[in-house]
């Protein structure tokens, strides 16, 4: 396995929930691999004043627990020495100075700095980071989304962001697009001539893009309440998808190709705004319930949510393209806490025969279909109709499958993990640049401003369910049903 660049990793946030759960792990994996060279630190940084000892303790006891069994004492004593420690606030300068001391006689390794914290803080830490020289030409910024809460806020921090850095060492990161399935996807539709000739308007009847999570929010209820499952999820993870399902054959694989054309389709998306967002969009929060066999709270019972938010935890909503490629196929979008059950799949269904010459299966339409599941495990399949064995012509629905675990035994990336080495790396190719950004933003406010607007609140709906009646009630006037629901 070949070694990344000797790096600097310096992690903004490296005490919080996605330093610990995702990051570190995914470092800990590849150094294990071998890609991880001798010289190359990481560094955790947060305000906790914290001893070495200490934060490799903690560094150590969330490696076990995500690792598991493939925790390896040996390796351990090998990664641990690249882990250091540093105090840094904000908005004080000596702490950038004492970072600084610390990276001395470094210049010449890759730079990264992750910014693992509130979007409120990227211009600060930008900021004393270029105070002290610590943007050296070869440093990378990694920008944790939600990228502010809506355009103008946005366009703020990448206006101060980008004083500092260039917009080629700038990696907006979406970490749905470093799953295998999603890989795939690209490789289904580019690297193969099959599907190009259904991959559109008169072939496709809809496509439907679900992520669902049986979780509540957590101990992220203070984030959560102020952002919303629009901004979370909505604005980056599903609008990227959609991206991915609807873009146009890019010229080359090329990262600019590639994100010319994802930008495109941002800017052909049908807008949403005024009285159509209240018919095409369902707002939810869920009430108590329960999840995975247990009783659960409502949101406005989670600790840390005010009794009165009106914060969604849910959200449907049908969008259009206009583009020849796409025009009159609809898309809808779904995602939610508290569901039925975790889930992350994207669905696209087929015309129908203009003529059924044999009897079918009253499932038949249920099985029309490309179905690309991200979580919680990773597969592509397509279902076909096939004769049943035995006299007559009995159909019955199949499946051509591909399960990533059984074609491909050996263990696959985890999503941070090949972010973190694409970043490592230079890689653009599955990062947002400002441009679809900005053009994502300008879809999703409207929506925000229309909901404002006309006081549509959010409708309730039982935790472990699939969401508010009203999200099937939206759907089904096209005459289509949610996956879950054939």
């Amino acid at each position: 396995m070949k070694a990344l660049p000797t790096f600097d990793l310096v992690l903004f946030g490296g005490t919080g929930d996605l330093a610990m759960r995702k990051l570190l792990p995914a470092l800990f994996r590849r150094h294990i691999a071998g890609e991880i060279s001798t010289d190359s630190s990481i560094i955790g940084v947060a305000r906790s004043d914290l001893s070495r000892e200490e934060y490799l303790g903690q560094v150590e006891t969330t490696c076990r627990s995500h690792l598991k069994q493939d925790f390896d004492e040996a390796r351990w004593a090998e990664f641990a020495p690249k882990i250091r420690y540093q105090k840094v606030d904000a908005h004080a300068d000596q702490d950038f100075q004492a970072l600084a001391q610390s990276l001395l006689g470094r210049d010449s390794y890759v730079r990264v700095f992750f910014l693992s914290t509130a979007p409120d803080l990227f211009t600060a830490i930008c900021e004393g980071l270029a105070k002290h020289r610590l943007n050296t030409p070869i440093s990378r910024v990694v920008l944790e989304k939600p990228l502010g809460h809506d355009r103008a806020s946005a366009n703020a921090i990448n206006e101060s962001v980008g004083a500092i850095f260039t917009e080629d060492r700038v990696f907006r990161i979406d970490h749905y697009l470093g799953k295998e399935t999603v890989q795939n996807l690209l490789a289904l539709r580019f690297g193969n001539m099959l599907f190009e000739p259904l991959w559109g308007r008169g072939r496709i009847q809809n496509v439907q893009i679900t992520v669902a999570e049986d979780l509540g929010v957590e101990r992220r209820a203070e984030f959560y309440d102020r952002t919303g499952a629009l901004r979370d999820m909505v604005q980056n993870h599903l609008l990227q998808l959609l991206c991915i399902i609807a873009m146009e054959p890019p010229a080359s694989s090329d990262p600019a190709a590639m994100r010319d054309e994802k930008r495109k389709v941002l800017r052909a998306l049908k807008p949403l705004a005024g009285r159509d967002v209240l018919s095409k969009t369902v707002r939810g929060q869920y009430k108590a319930g329960a999840s995975n066999g247990e009783p659960v709270v409502g949101y406005l019972q989670e600790k840390g949510v005010p009794a009165s938010s009106t914060t969604e935890t849910f959200v449907a909503l049908k969008a259009e393209i206009d583009s020849w490629r796409w025009a009159g196929v609809p898309f809808y979008l779904r995602t939610g806490k508290r569901m039925q059950e975790r889930l992350s799949e994207i669905v696209i269904t087929f015309e129908d025969v203009p003529v059924a010459i044999y009897e079918r299966p009253d499932d038949a339409r249920a099985w029309n279909r490309l179905i690309i599941q991200l979580q919680p495990e990773e597969s592509i399949n397509l279902g076909v109709l096939a004769k049943s064995p035995g006299a007559g012509m009995r159909l019955k629905p199949v499946d051509l499958s591909l399960d990533f675990s059984e074609t491909f035994p050996e263990r696959q990336l985890d999503a941070y993990e090949r972010l973190l080495t694409d970043v490592i790396k230079g890689n653009l190719m599955l990062f947002m640049r400002r441009d679809e950004l900005d053009a994502a933003w300008q879809w999703i406010d409207p929506i925000r401003e229309a909901w404002e607007q006309h006081d549509e609140r959010p409708k309730s709906y039982t935790a472990g369910s699939w969401g508010p009646a009203a999200a099937s009630s939206m759907i089904s006037r096209d005459g289509f049903s949610w996956s879950n629901e054939l």
